[in-house]
């Protein structure tokens, strides 16, 4: 099952979203923080209240002394932290660490097949290809989903693949299609998913000729 998270540190909007039955965890990062004006550590454990599922939590430090101090600090917070680092050769000797002290980790900022098998080899929970950014550039986002599909697929990796830097509901669609295993969406493209414009013309129609029936079911 495709599971979706929000991308979001808005708690009146996740607390809302949350009723649907629908989101499986979130994620944030340290621009989304950055917004909410609020202290990172008070925002991650009140989306821990909200949700069950797995909350992206990123760290700040770019050495792998402080990656793992940082990181186990945050995984402190709430048993469905997640930790998020960075793809570079600290944040996966860091994800190698966490791994093996049972703490997940999500790595972001992955841009290539290669960079996600590194990843995976080094035990990461998550991997999150940056989809729209790749399209920004000129790539086919989808088509690295599709690359990482196969690879983890030929060697049993157990890493996820999370879909991040969505941007629509196709992309939803498509990372769906090309074997995600997560997507982590906006609340504006999540509400997006359940419209579209013949549902909302048949239960027009649906609606006046039940009133034109003049019946009542209660």
């Amino acid at each position: 099952m495709m599971q979706l998270f929000l991308d979001t540190t808005d708690t009146a909007v996740l607390t809302d979203l949350a009723k649907t039955g629908l989101v499986d965890g979130v994620t944030t990062n340290p621009s989304l923080i950055a917004k909410s004006g609020r202290n990172m550590l008070e925002v991650i454990a009140e989306i821990c209240g909200i949700v069950e599922g797995p909350v992206s939590a990123e760290v700040a430090a770019m050495d792998v002394d402080g990656m793992l101090a940082e990181g186990r600090k945050l995984a402190g917070i709430a048993p469905n932290v997640v930790v998020k680092l960075p793809l570079t050769k600290a944040g996966l000797i860091a994800a190698g660490e966490f791994s093996r002290e049972g703490i997940s980790t999500n790595v972001t900022l992955c841009f290539s097949a290669t960079q996600a098998l590194m990843a995976a080899k080094a035990g990461a929970t998550y991997i999150s290809p940056f989809i729209g950014r790749l399209d920004d550039h000129g790539f086919n986002g989808m088509d690295l989903i599709s690359e990482i599909r196969a690879i983890y697929d030929n060697y049993g990796f157990d890493t996820e693949i999370l879909a991040a830097s969505i941007r629509s509901i196709g992309h939803v669609k498509e990372a769906a299609l090309a074997g995600a295993d997560c997507a982590t969406i906006p609340p504006d493209v999540f509400n997006g998913l359940f419209k579209h414009p013949l549902t909302d013309k048949g239960l027009e129609q649906f609606t006046k000729d039940w009133a034109g029936t003049g019946q009542s079911i209660l």
